[in-house]
Order: structure tokens, then C-alpha cells, then sequence
């Protein structure tokens, strides 16, 4: 049905708003529907919240009941508590679109496919199995009760969005972090949107490591924190052949509370983790083989500056999204 592919894509693009910030969890959207009318499109937003299917459920009861709820949303067990309240049968005409099964084991949160099982709505839709086996099985115990389930809509594509979660079960998933000119420049300062910053500090702020090339460190001499949004800063990992002690301890950086700062060590890419690189030419050929994902903040100017990457790298397209008046576009890198 076309119209499913439709829900799964809003759904889709809703979890893409918060790729990476979920971490260690994966990002997931989930839409609500009722007679082919769309009541709720939320996705997962932060590791030990409540799920996307939680998120959606409860804007849908909102809408059907013209109700506002008066409890935190985002307390999973009080949103499950809340949800198992209603009268039997409230979600029985509406269908609900998921990116990712929906997981069956108790961890932080309850158990999503359990709650679907005894809420019983009209049709479960589901993008793709968890690659979790330990997460998995909450499709079957659906059409154990009795659920209509249809599996692999926008497989692909939300097998895309999970890709990070994917890797970081196993090594560290290594994303680059550009922003730069329409016509490809950087450097010149500040490039980006005041939005686009603070979208990369939400990212730094769920880092494992972040990495800097040793001569951004020394000519920008920058802070490299999350001032924008007030939380802790990433721990920094700097490429460099020089010892630590070399460099000037009144740069920035080193001046920021609670963080550690280190020469980069390549153990730091076998441990199950989230790094992001920032840097310039040197940084991205030096660790290109590295990268699992480019993250490109696109300014809508054109700069003279004779900087840019002089590097081949193939990408595959992934997603877009505006941030402030910059495009800010997910890619795979795909030539190695």
C-alpha cells in the first residue's frame, strides 16, 4: 500500500531530528493513524525516556480524547502505567507505524511489544527487525495475540537510520563533522547558523570521544564544549605526533571543567562507542578509512577562501534536514 510507505517515511524523517542523541539507543519514530487520518508522528528522544511508540500513543490519546495530559511524557513507566489505564479497546480502530520492532526484553523501559499486546490495536507496521537478538521477538509475541503485523516497509531506509546503532554494538561508529560554504569552502570563522551549533553541541553532548587534528587545536585554539546547551563537554582526543605537553595549556580546551584530553590512540575505534571528528584536510586523509558517516552543515553563502577538502571520498545521501537557514545532510562514505 502506498499509503504505508507514506506513514513509515514520516516516521522516518520524525527519528532522523534526533539521530545520534539517543545514544546508546537507537533513533526510532512512530506514527499514529485512525481512519486514514495521521494523530501523532514523535520519535525516541533520549537514552532511559520513553519510546517512540510511547510518544505517539499518548499525543493520539490526546487528539481522540481533546485531553492533555498532566504527567511527565517522557517517564516510560508512567506512560506505560497511564496508557495500560484506559478503557479496553481505546486504540482498537487505529494502526500504529514503528521504524524498528518494537522491543520485547525490560530494560530501563518497559517492554513496548508488550504493551502494544495488550492495548491491541487495529495494525502494527514495522520498518525493520531489531538486529538486537536479545531485543528481538516483539513481533512475534504481537501476532501471538492475535495483532496484525506487516513487516518491512521502508526496510532500506530504516535499516539506514539504525546503521550507528548497528556498528556501536560492536566498535566505535565514527562520524565527520564538515561545515562549510555552498561552494565547498571553510574556515573564515564561524560558518554555520546559531541553530546549526547548537545542533552539533547536542551531539558532542553524547559523545564518547570527539577528535581534533592538532593544528586546528593550536591555530583556532578553540573550547570545543557544549556552552550552547549547558552540559557536560566531550572528552577530546587529539591526532597529533606531539607529545600532549607540547601543547599550550592556555588554549581553550584544556581549560574546560570535567573533561579528559588525550593524544589519540587507535584502540579508542575497537571499543563499542560514539566518536565524532572535527578537523581540516589533514584530519579527514589521515582518517578517512575511519569515518562510517559524513554530517556536512551546508551555509547558504559563497566564499573566496581557497580552503576546502582537496580529497576523494564517494558518499551515498542518507537524509536532509534545515537547521536554521543551513542543510545540514547525513552521508554514507562508500569508497572502501
Amino acid at each position: 500500500m502506498v499509503i504505508d510507505s507514506i506513514f513509515m517515511r514520516l516516521a522516518i524523517d520524525k527519528a532522523w531530528e534526533y539521530q545520534l542523541l539517543t545514544y546508546p539507543n537507537p533513533a526510532v519514530g512512530a506514527l499514529v493513524e485512525l481512519n486514514g487520518k495521521i494523530l501523532a508522528v514523535e520519535a525516541h528522544r533520549e537514552a532511559g525516556t520513553s519510546h517512540a511508540e510511547l510518544l505517539a500513543l499518548l499525543k493520539a490519546y490526546e487528539i481522540i480524547s481533546n485531553r492533555e495530559i498532566r504527567f511527565n511524557r517522557l517517564d516510560a513507566n508512567l506512560t506505560h502505567k497511564f496508557l495500560l489505564s484506559l478503557p479496553e479497546g481505546f486504540f482498537a480502530n487505529c494502526s500504529i507505524y514503528i521504524t524498528l520492532e518494537p522491543c520485547s526484553h525490560i530494560g530501563k523501559t518497559p517492554s513496548c511489544a508488550t504493551l502494544l499486546s495488550k492495548l491491541k490495536l487495529k495494525r502494527v507496521v514495522v520498518g525493520t527487525l531489531d538486529p538486537i537478538s536479545s531485543h528481538s521477538g516483539g513481533v512475534k509475541l504481537l501476532k501471538s495475540v492475535g495483532t496484525e503485523v506487516k513487516m518491512g516497509v521502508l526496510e532500506k531506509k530504516s535499516k539506514d537510520l539504525i546503521e550507528p546503532f548497528t556498528i556501536w554494538q560492536n566498535r566505535a561508529f565514527v562520524i565527520f563533522k564538515i561545515a562549510q560554504t555552498s561552494n565547498g569552502k571553510i574556515g573564515g570563522g564561524y560558518l554555520s547558523s546559531k541553530e546549526s551549533l547548537i545542533d552539533v553541541h547536542k551531539i558532542r553532548s553524547k559523545l564518547s570521544w570527539l577528535i581534533i587534528g592538532g593544528n586546528t587545536v593550536r591555530i583556532d585554539r578553540p573550547h570545543l564544549d557544549c556552552r550552547f546547551i549547558g552540559a557536560n563537554p566531550p572528552n577530546i582526543a587529539i591526532l597529533s605526533k606531539r607529545d600532549l605537553k607540547e601543547f599550550d595549556r592556555t588554549i581553550p580546551l584544556f581549560k574546560v571543567k570535567n573533561r579528559r584530553v588525550e593524544i589519540l590512540n587507535n584502540d579508542i575505534f575497537k571499543k563499542p562507542s560514539l566518536i565524532l571528528v572535527e578537523g581540516g584536510e589533514g584530519t579527514i586523509k589521515a582518517l578517512n578509512r575511519r569515518f562510517d558517516w559524513i554530517l556536512q552543515y551546508q551555509t547558504p553563502k559563497l566564499s573566496s577562501t581557497p580552503l576546502g577538502y582537496s580529497v576523494d571520498l564517494d558518499l551515498e545521501f542518507l537524509h536532509q534536514k534545515r537547521v536554521g537557514v543551513d542543510l545540514a545532510l547525513w552521508s554514507r562514505v562508500v569508497n572502501y
